[in-house]
C-alpha cells in the first residue's frame, strides 16, 4: 500500500499525541484498538516488502510502541510465521500490558534481552523499542541491542519511529536504529524528514489506521513536504525581456567557478538574461566557457552600479569573499532594494552586519552559516532545525532555506516546507552556488519569494537525484545543469 496522501502533512510529537488522544476520547476508538490497527499495518508492510520472510524477530519496549510489537508478533504467528519476541523489560504499561498479555496468553514466549545473547537469525527484525516519546539517548542495554541490529545483515522494519531517533527534530542523541522501512502511524512526524533521519528511516510509509478525516480538523500541520513541480509552458510570443535579468555578483580572486556556476544555473533555470559582476581576471575564462553569460569586470561600487540598474534580481555571494572588494559590492547591492538571493560570503557578511529585509529576499545558509547568523553553534542548529530556520526567517524578515539532508524552507510567518529529495553525492563544492542561481532565476521569471524558494529547492534536489543515477560518489555540481533544464520543463522524472 502506498503512503497516505496525508504524508505531505507533517506534525510535531505534541500534535500527534493530541490526535491520538482525540481518536480515543472523541471518536471512541479504544487505545488497544489503535494498537491492533498499527500491528496490522506493520505486518502488512512487512509482508509487502519481504514476502519470502518466514522467520521474524520482534523487539519490544515497555511502552505503546512495544505494545504494537507484541500484537504484530501475535498476528504474524497466526499468519504462519515463526516469531521470536525479545523485550527490554519484564513488564509493560497501560494498553501495552494488554498487548503483551495477548502474546503470552497464546503461549508466546518473551525473552528478556541480554547483551550477552546473540540476536535470532531472523529474515526480518521488527523494531518496536521506543516510539515518539524518546528525546534522549537510549539506555545502555537498548543501545547495545540497536548496535547489534545495525551491524546485522537482516533488514529492520521500524514501527512508527526508528528507535533512538527524535521524531520532532530528526536528531539522534545516541544510538538509533537504521531501518530499511519505517511505517509510521496516524500522522507523519516532522523529524522523520530532516537531519540525521535520512540515515535511519529508510523507505517511509504512513498508515492513518483507518481514522476518519474529522480527526485532523482544527489541527493544522506544523510543516509540509514539497511536491514535484515545474513552471508552466512559456507564451509562444515570449522574448528574453519577459523572463527577467539576473545579476550574479561574486568571484573574487580564485573563485570564478562559484559565480560561473551560479550564473549558468540561472540560465538553465530559465532567466532571460544573466549578467556576472566579477574580477577582471575572470572575464576570458567566463566568456570562453559560457558566452551566454554577460561577464563584466567590476573593481568597486562605481562600476557595479550601472549593472545593478539593469538587473531585476540579484544573486549575491558565490565566491564574493569578505575582503574590501566583496564587502563594498555587498553593501552597494543591498542598498538597491532589489529582490535578492543571498548565499555564501554574502551570508557571512550579514552575520557581522545584520539587517532586516523589506524587499523579497531568500537566504540559503548551510548549518554553519546558519549558526553564525544566529550567533549560536552548529550543534544547536542541527539539534532543532525547525526552530533554527524559523528563527532565521523571523530575525532577518526573509525566506530562509536551511540546507542539508531534508532541507527546510521557512518564511517570517513561521510557515515551513521540507524537501524530500537530494542525496549525499550533492555534498560537494558548488552545489550551493547552483541553488542560488536557480532561485534567482525563478524570482526573475515572476515567482513570488516563497514559491521561488520552494520550487528552486525542489528542482535543485531533484536534479541532484537525476544526476546521481550514474553514482553519488564523484558527482559534480555542473552535472546537474542539464537536468535542471529538463525538470524545469517537465521533460524528466526523478
Amino acid at each position: 500500500m502506498p503512503s497516505s496522501p496525508r504524508s505531505h502533512d507533517l506534525y510535531t510529537v505534541e500534535q500527534v499525541r493530541a490526535l491520538d488522544r482525540r481518536a480515543i476520547d472523541e471518536l471512541g476508538v479504544p487505545g488497544i484498538e489503535l494498537m491492533r490497527r498499527a500491528a496490522w499495518a506493520g505486518l502488512a508492510s512487512l509482508r509487502r516488502h519481504w514476502p519470502q520472510a518466514r522467520h521474524i524477530a520482534v523487539y519490544c519496549g515497555p511502552g505503546n510502541n512495544g505494545g504494537d510489537g507484541f500484537l504484530l508478533a501475535s498476528l504474524a504467528r497466526e499468519a504462519g510465521l515463526r516469531v521470536d519476541v525479545l523485550a527490554l523489560a519484564d513488564t509493560a504499561h497501560g494498553d501495552a500490558a494488554q498487548a503483551r498479555a495477548t502474546w503470552v496468553d497464546a503461549a508466546g514466549i518473551v525473552r528478556h534481552w541480554d547483551a550477552h545473547d546473540a540476536l535470532p537469525s531472523a529474515d526480518v527484525h521488527v523494531d518496536a523499542l521506543y516510539g515518539t516519546g524518546l528525546h534522549r539517548a537510549p539506555d545502555a542495554d537498548a543501545a547495545t541491542l540497536i548496535e547489534r541490529l545495525n551491524a546485522g545483515d537482516a533488514p529492520v522494519l521500524a514501527l512508527d519511529v526508528p528507535s533512538g531517533l527524535d521524531a520532532d527534530s530528526g536528531r539522534c542523541p545516541g544510538m538509533a536504529v537504521r531501518a530499511a522501512v519505517t511505517v509510521s502511524f496516524i500522522a507523519a512526524k516532522r523529524g522523520l524528514r530532516t537531519g540525521q533521519a535520512a540515515d535511519h528511516v529508510g523507505q517511509l510509509e504512513l498508515d492513518t489506521l483507518g481514522l476518519p478525516d474529522a480527526l485532523w480538523q482544527g489541527i493544522s500541520p506544523d510543516a509540509q513536504v514539497l511536491s514535484a513541480e515545474h513552471l508552466p509552458p512559456r507564451a509562444r510570443a515570449a522574448h528574453k525581456g519577459n523572463h527577467g535579468h539576473v545579476l550574479a555578483i561574486g568571484g573574487d580572486h580564485g573563485t570564478a567557478g562559484a559565480v560561473r556556476l551560479c550564473g549558468e544555473s540561472a540560465l538553465r533555470s530559465g532567466a532571460g538574461l544573466v549578467s556576472v559582476a566579477t574580477r577582471a581576471e575572470h572575464l576570458l575564462a567566463l566568456n570562453s566557457a559560457r558566452p551566454e553569460l554577460m561577464a563584466h569586470a567590476v573593481d568597486g561600487p562605481q562600476t557595479l552600479e550601472p549593472l545593478l540598474e539593469r538587473a531585476d534580481v540579484l544573486a549575491l555571494g558565490p565566491g564574493l569573499g569578505q575582503r574590501a572588494w566583496g564587502h563594498a559590492l555587498w553593501l552597494t547591492a543591498l542598498d538597491t532594494g532589489k529582490p535578492l538571493v543571498l548565499d555564501a560570503d554574502g551570508l557571512n557578511l550579514l552575520a557581522h552586519e545584520p539587517r532586516q529585509f523589506t524587499r523579497p529576499t531568500v537566504l540559503t545558509p548551510h548549518p554553519g552559516e546558519a549558526a553564525r547568523l544566529l550567533h549560536d553553534t552548529t550543534e544547536n542548529v542541527e539539534a532543532d532545525r525547525f526552530a533554527a530556520v524559523r528563527a532565521l526567517a523571523a530575525r532577518y524578515h526573509a525566506v530562509v532555506v536551511l540546507k542539508g539532508a531534508g532541507s527546510l524552507i521557512a518564511d517570517p510567518a513561521g510557515r515551513v516546507a521540507v524537501c524530500p529529495w537530494g542525496n549525499p553525492g550533492m555534498a560537494t563544492g558548488g552545489m550551493g552556488d547552483l541553488l542560488t542561481g536557480v532561485i534567482a532565476a525563478l524570482l526573475a521569471q515572476g515567482c513570488d519569494v516563497w514559491r521561488a524558494a520552494c520550487l528552486g529547492v525542489g528542482l535543485h534536489a531533484r536534479a541532484g537525484d537525476c544526476a546521481a543515477r550514474q553514482g553519488e560518489r564523484g558527482l559534480l555540481a555542473s552535472d546537474l545543469l542539464a537536468h535542471l533544464r529538463l525538470l524545469g520543463n517537465g521533460l524528466e522524472h526523478d
